[in-house]
Formats: structure tokens, sequence, C-alpha cells
């Protein structure tokens, strides 16, 4: 009967223990500061946003050219404001891209076509470095070359550039180009 009891106390006095830690150790409050509140997302902790403040933009002759780079950037500012940690639960948009888990599916779909062994998980699109990868992979594929269809067929999909809903997009991007 003794061993009963020391093993019955043994486990409260630990359950007891990890309720306590528990209830008495602070939990990390949200950000608040330049973050509206439905891009904070709870799971995700110590990942730096590094801002780029460099934009390569080439003029030959009166016309503006773009590199990825700069379209990148634009872009990532327009979804996320440049936020790894950003979240949006109503279209499960995730990342400094803002990528639904069909454009993880998508993504994949060309690496296998393409037969690279590399794929992405949905929790990839939490990393800027996996979202870019899918990025330049979605761009390459569906062979986007101007600013224009990046932005657009980003936005709404490989036909996007023929949608007139992706317009608006395009504009906020080149605003931010131009900025």
């Amino acid at each position: 009967m003794k061993k009963y009891i020391g093993f019955a106390a043994f486990i409260g006095l630990t359950l007891g223990y990890v309720w306590g830690i528990g209830l008495f150790t602070p939990q990390p409050k949200p950000p608040t500061e330049g973050i509206p509140h439905n891009y904070w997302h709870p799971n995700i902790w110590n990942s730096d946003t590094f801002i780029i403040d460099t934009i390569d933009v080439i003029e030959e002759d009166g016309i503006r050219w773009y590199t990825l780079d700069t379209i990148l950037l634009a872009i990532m500012f327009v979804e996320s404001s440049y936020n790894d940690s950003a979240y949006v639960a109503s279209e499960d948009a995730v990342g400094c891209l803002q990528i639904r888990k069909c454009m993880v599916n998508d993504v994949n779909r060309i690496l296998k076509r393409q037969k690279s062994p590399l794929r992405f998980t949905y929790n990839s699109r939490w990393y800027r470095d996996s979202s870019i990868q899918m990025f330049e992979i979605y761009c390459d594929h569906y062979n986007l070359t101007t600013a224009e269809e990046i932005a657009r067929c980003w936005n709404g999909g490989p036909r996007g550039i023929n949608n007139p809903a992706t317009v608006g997009y395009w504009k906020k991007v080149k605003d931010e180009i131009n900025s």
C-alpha cells in the first residue's frame, strides 16, 4: 500500500509542479508596433525580418527596367510589409509573400514535372528563403518576364495578367517600385 501512496504522491507533485510552471510563467506578448493585428501569428517566434532598402532600376533610352529583386521586394512590401510572420487567417496566406496552400501545391507540381527532388511543405511558407525560391520557380515556369506580368500573375494566378481584378494590385506594386 505504501508503494501506491508514494507513487500517487509523486504523480500529484509532478502534475502540481507542471501546472504551477504553466500558471506562473509569463506568456510572450504579440508585437504591437507596425504589424496589423491580423498579421501576427502566435506560432512563429524569433524570426528576424530584414528590410532591404536598395532597389536596382536600370534606365536605358528613357525606359525603366526593374530587376527581379526590385519586383520581389515591392511584392513583399505590398503583401506583408516585409513581415516573415504575416498571417491572414481568412485566406490562410502565410509569410512575407502571403503564399497560400494552392501555391505550394502548384510549385510542387512544377518541381515534380521537372523531375526535381525538391519539395516544399506548407510550413515552408513561413521561411523567407523558401518563399523566395517558390516565387522564382513560379515565375520561371510560367515565363513571367515583365514586372506587370510577375505582379499580376503572382496576385491572380497564371492567367492573372488577363484578369482585370489584378490591375489594382499591379498599381500598388508599381507605386512601391517608383516610391
